[in-house]
């Protein structure tokens, strides 16, 4: 810190001093040239340039024109050093022509502003100009990125005089501009052109040897940015796009830190916002719990909840190294807000801890996301899905209906529907369960069912990451096979956005869009790794145990055409007693394949 702040003052030294000295130079240059036609005394100009020099530096720290940076000199800075040389003008006339007993000259003092106004601006200008040429050439063995850049608003222009400035970019060259804006055709942008529009890419690529492409509009939406790739995808150039807003304003990324597309952002779906003026009124100074606040879904929803300032955020979650992760994460991150983070290591299953911890906090909301999610696994272990699944929702939502929390809300999934599996069978037992446990008291009980999270610990996309890093095979189970997907952020706010939408006894859908063919999704990620089909090999394996080819969120007599919230639906799902769940739950065979078939036949059941 003090190393910077004397970098800093020097700098403002330096400023302080060109400056005196380039009003020195405008007051001799105007004295020379005028004292020939204008009697000027020694005495006048002597005065008249300490006086000047003195009031420019006073109006100077009132414009703030010495703390500026001078890389990014443009109109704004300009305007700073034209107020203050104005101002400086006008005092020193007055006190020049009314104050003081000398020959005055009007025409001397015109000039001399002038001179100053223009010199000063110059050496503004001057500088950047320096700065941009010697972060063009950068390094002589680097090599030059010749780029285009898709979008020539407000975004292109700001990340290309970004690059101006930037040692980090100095290796980017840009050939042009491209934008689908009929009037912005051939026109200029900040010196540089407007080649075309996306239709021309490919010839445009190829007549000027574009090595990258950078698409630059902030806003644009995720099936137009899924267009444009595919447009770009077959001319074998890079192509990445601008940071978000959020990214650069958080600090995580400059401007010049071009971002690699992500097949995240090849969806072809819009992410569902918030109504964030309920979900304040419903989070802020409360308290909130999380169970499997470790895990991807549940860590995410614990990073969107502690926006809102809740009093207290519980992360309850059986492994110790993940709880651990996310409480230093939030604290980090959030170390000014108010908000009491308070880890809480327990198993769901353990009925005690569960009613002990609830006992303690009292929270207002609880998020259930602690569950186990593979499909496969559970297959083998039905036993162990049955007692997380089943029996620990039970532990977690009887607990909270024991303490009178107001809200409870369970992260269920699309696998609940009509399941042919074990994990789908315990979710949707346990959706029977917490719907039922509504039908009395203070408590509201919902849940929310979505499908595939990409990036999870269960999402396909990590296996596939380190395949094509391996070099391949990506393995696919069966080229039919389709999903529905959404990212781990938007997942988590349908969860706390349910909790605000919640009467009681709901189940939360989310329209999410069409279903995604997990080859093509594979096809996707390999090209965005840089490879062609060809390179890297995609082979099929078969369904796994439990599997299904397709996904449903609902089935066609349970759906409500009627959006609660943008994208947001409740599903007409017939509930069952508690009594008549655990009577059959709790004579459930000893033999892992009896129990497993017992479980999927009475969760179908209830979706007759």
């Amino acid at each position: 810190m003090l190393k910077f702040d004397f970098t800093r003052k020097r700098k403002i030294a330096i400023l302080v001093m060109l400056d005196s000295f380039l009003i020195i130079s405008a007051n001799i240059a105007a004295f020379l040239f005028m004292n020939p036609f204008v009697l000027i005394t020694t005495n006048f100009f002597l005065l008249n340039t300490v006086i000047s020099v003195f009031l420019y530096l006073l109006f100077g720290s009132f414009f703030k024109v010495f703390t500026r940076i001078n890389r990014y000199t443009n109109l704004k800075e300009m305007i700073a050093i034209f107020f203050t040389a104005t101002c400086q003008f006008f005092v020193d006339a007055i006190i020049m022509s009314f104050l003081l007993d000398y020959v005055y000259s009007l025409r001397f003092e015109v000039l001399t502003y002038f001179l100053s106004v223009f010199l000063i601006i110059a050496s503004r200008l001057i500088w950047r100009i320096c700065v941009e040429k010697q972060n063009e050439k950068g390094p002589k063995d680097r090599k030059q990125t010749r780029t285009l850049i898709v979008g020539a608003g407000t975004g292109g222009k700001i990340l290309y005089n970004s690059f101006l400035g930037s040692k980090t970019a100095g290796n980017i060259c840009v050939i042009g501009f491209i934008d689908d804006d009929p009037n912005k055709l051939f026109t200029y942008l900040s010196g540089v052109k407007v080649l075309g529009t996306t239709d021309d890419l490919s010839c445009l690529v190829e007549e000027n040897k574009i090595d990258m492409v950078t698409i630059a509009i902030p806003s644009l939406s995720k099936k137009r940015l899924r267009e444009i790739f595919n447009q770009i995808e077959p001319l074998k150039v890079k192509v990445n796009t601008m940071p978000s807003i959020e990214e650069i304003a958080s600090g995580k990324v400059n401007m010049t830190r071009l971002r690699e597309i992500d097949v995240v952002d090849l969806l072809g779906r819009e992410e569902v916002k918030l109504d964030i003026d309920s979900i304040k009124d419903q989070l802020t100074a409360q308290v909130i719990l999380v169970t499997g606040a470790g895990g991807s879904i549940g860590s995410e929803i614990c990073r969107q909840v502690i926006k809102f300032n809740p009093s207290k955020l519980i992360l309850l979650g059986h492994g110790e190294n993940s709880i651990y992760q996310i409480e230093r994460e939030l604290k980090s991150k959030h170390i000014n807000k108010v908000t009491q983070i308070i880890p809480v290591i327990a198993d769901i299953q353990d009925r005690e801890k569960i009613f002990e911890t609830m006992d303690r906090y009292k929270p207002t909301i609880v998020y259930h996301a602690a569950a186990h999610k593979h499909v496969p696994l559970m297959e083998y272990n039905p036993r162990e899905a049955v007692k997380n699944n089943i029996f620990g929702t039970k532990n977690v939502a009887e607990a909270s209906k024991s303490f009178c929390v107001e809200n409870f809300v369970m992260v269920s999934t699309d696998k609940a529907n009509n399941p042919p599996n074990v994990m789908g069978s315990t979710k949707r037992i346990a959706e029977m369960i917490i719907t039922s446990l509504n039908e009395e008291g203070k408590t509201k009980f919902s849940a929310v069912r979505f499908g595939n999270v990409l990036g999870s610990r269960g999402s396909v996309i990590p296996l596939f990451r380190e395949q094509i890093a391996k070099g391949g095979p990506v393995t696919v189970t069966d080229f039919r096979m389709t999903r529905y997907f959404m990212t781990i952020p938007e997942a988590s706010r349908l969860v706390i956005q349910s909790g605000a939408l919640a009467n009681g006894g709901e189940i939360f859908i989310l329209d999410m869009g069409e279903p995604v063919k997990i080859v093509d999704l594979a096809k996707n990620m390999v090209r965005l790794s840089g490879y062609q089909e060809d390179e890297i090999e995609i082979i099929e394996t078969g369904i796994r145990p439990g599997e299904k080819l397709y996904e449903e969120l609902l089935l066609d007599k349970e759906r409500n055409d009627e959006a609660v919230f943008e994208k947001i639906f409740v599903g007409h799902i017939e509930g069952y007693s508690l009594e008549k769940v655990m009577d059959f739950v709790e004579q459930l065979p000893e033999n892992d394949l009896e129990l497993a078939k017992n479980i999927v036949a009475f969760a179908n059941a209830s979706n007759r």
